[in-house]
């Protein structure tokens, strides 16, 4: 019976996306990018670039590559402003009424118009995802009860009246399906959209403390901290003592993460549930939603080659040159980062994404998410990435009985003449008992994955990484200080070349002690 309820499923629209990604991988993108030259011909980019005659060529890959070359916010940030202004015909065709802002604020951040296309398409992403994992478990209890969403907000924008502006959660939520709403949005896009983040914490476990939530869907850095307001509001309203989320929440069965990666808060969220939940990591952007978990055992994601981007990759160790490699599917290989280029349904042409992903098999294509192209250190020629920084901290953590919350790196600041360091600034939920093993388990682990780092290391030109704990609290004190307002979407930058963000956030240390251990590692070797 549930094979054949699987198949039924899979004729589903999103499904039948899904599948012809593992059937004809190279043929679903190839077609793909043909669809959308011939879509944007008569655009003012597709008469620039020739698009119509491209999408003729019998290699629509290499004559689309040979033409428009890669693209980067500045060189589409003039016509942008044009759209938002109401000009037609620029990118994509027609008018965008919607805008994503990428980074920094709406009226000076990197602003991306969505279209139509784009909200649908990336709607039947949201409602795949939870449909695939029906099929393939056959867990359907999930859709008996509400369904608790966290996205960024969207507003009218006031300088250009009948447009919108906001995180694309944000966007995918304003324009979510009928029956969502009815039958299980758990909470009002009125209260989804407030913009003050503690604000919008207390009125959603307010609202929902009573309710049947049976499915989660959140960036996983905010987690723990709506949880705890639940479970506070829980034992206030029923004089309770309740500790875990299943006290509050029984038949809570799924946790879909998206916005950055879930390994780093999962062990927390397992503690603070407190009884059995599945788990989902997606992956998308305002440039589009890119890939998603199709197998609970594997934590690479499945990049869904259907859903309104065209891919390209670029090795990282090529990444700014002047005419660097531009991989497809059909010539990317395991274990090489690349940045990640998108050409989507709304008008971005090769448009640098500005994530690092890497493949860990290609059958069918599955990926890491390595960080971004701004997220890695190379001040000593240690070439350190994110996601080195990331498996060492777990790494140390699993070594010394730790968790942690957020971190961030960047080179400390220099000592007299001795050789120059990484510090680590790491807010921990369970501190190790000894940090020196701590550090020490981080530098053995990025000497053995790391050969730039090891040859400076061996060579006496690189001290160990100085760890310095900061007490509960800091990295929230330092968005407070730093935001004009805090979302569900607002990240830690997780290390940085300068020390613009590592001073600020060691300035914004809360005025109390952090328990034994000390505050800050001895360095010395």
């Amino acid at each position: 019976m549930f094979a054949l309820f699987r198949a039924l499923l899979h004729r589903v629209g999103p499904l039948r996306r899904v599948q012809s990604v593992l059937d004809a991988p190279i043929d679903t993108q190839r077609h793909l990018l043909r669809t959308m030259l011939n879509h944007a011909a008569a655009t003012e980019w597709g008469q620039r670039y020739g698009f119509a005659d491209i999408a003729r060529q019998r290699d629509v890959v290499a004559a689309y590559q040979a033409r428009v070359p890669l693209h980067t916010y500045d060189d589409l940030a003039d016509d942008a402003a044009r759209i938002r202004k109401g000009a037609a015909d620029v990118l994509w065709p027609g008018t965008p009424t919607h805008f994503a802002v990428s980074s920094g604020t709406v009226s000076q951040g990197k602003v991306l118009p969505v279209s139509q296309e784009t909200i649908d398409i990336n709607r039947g992403f949201s409602v795949g995802v939870g449909l695939h994992y029906l099929a393939t478990t056959g867990k359907w209890r999930y859709l008996l009860g509400r369904h608790l969403t966290l996205p960024g907000s969207v507003t009218e924008d006031p300088d250009h009246p009948g447009t919108y502006a906001g995180e694309v959660s944000g966007i995918l939520a304003k324009h979510a399906p009928g029956f969502f709403k009815a039958l299980y949005q758990a909470v009002p896009n009125e209260i989804s959209f407030l913009p003050s983040w503690e604000e919008k914490l207390n009125a959603i476990a307010e609202r929902t403390v009573d309710q049947d939530i049976r499915l989660i869907v959140m960036v996983p850095s905010w987690a723990k901290k709506l949880f705890k307001q639940v479970i506070a509001t829980h034992n206030r309203r029923y004089n309770a003592n309740a500790t875990t989320v299943h006290e509050v929440w029984p038949n809570l069965q799924l946790f879909i993460s998206g916005g950055v990666a879930l390994d780093s808060y999962r062990d927390q969220l397992e503690a603070i549930v407190g009884g059995p939940m599945d788990f989902i990591e997606t992956y998308g952007a305002s440039e589009g939603f890119f890939a998603f978990q199709n197998d609970p055992n594997d934590n690479a994601l499945l990049l869904h080659l259907n859903n309104g981007v065209f891919f390209e990759f670029v090795p990282m160790d090529e990444y700014g040159s002047e005419h660097p490699t531009r991989h497809t599917v059909a010539t990317v290989e395991t274990g090489v980062r690349y940045a990640l280029y998108a050409t989507s349904y709304s008008g971005l042409w090769s448009y640098d994404v500005g994530d690092v992903v890497q493949f860990t098999q290609r059958d069918p294509f599955k990926i890491e998410v390595a960080g971004r192209t701004s997220e890695m250190i190379d001040t000593f020629g240690e070439a350190l990435f994110a996601d080195e920084v990331r498996d060492a901290l777990h790494q140390a953590c699993d070594a010394t009985n730790a968790t942690f919350h957020h971190y961030h790196v960047a080179p400390a600041v220099p000592q007299d003449d001795a050789p120059p360091q990484h510090e680590w600034i790491i807010e921990f939920d369970e501190p190790p008992k000894n940090l020196n093993a701590f550090r020490d388990t981080v530098d053995t682990y990025l000497d053995r994955v790391n050969r730039h780092y090891h040859i400076r290391r061996e060579s006496d030109v690189l001290q160990p990484p100085q760890i310095t704990a900061v007490p509960e609290g800091t990295f929230y004190a330092w968005l407070q200080a730093t935001n004009d307002r805090i979302s569900g979407q607002t990240k830690v930058p997780r290390m940085s070349t300068v020390r613009t963000t590592a001073d600020g956030i060691l300035a914004a240390r809360p005025n109390r002690s952090l328990a034994p251990p000390a505050a800050q590692v001895d360095t010395r070797a």
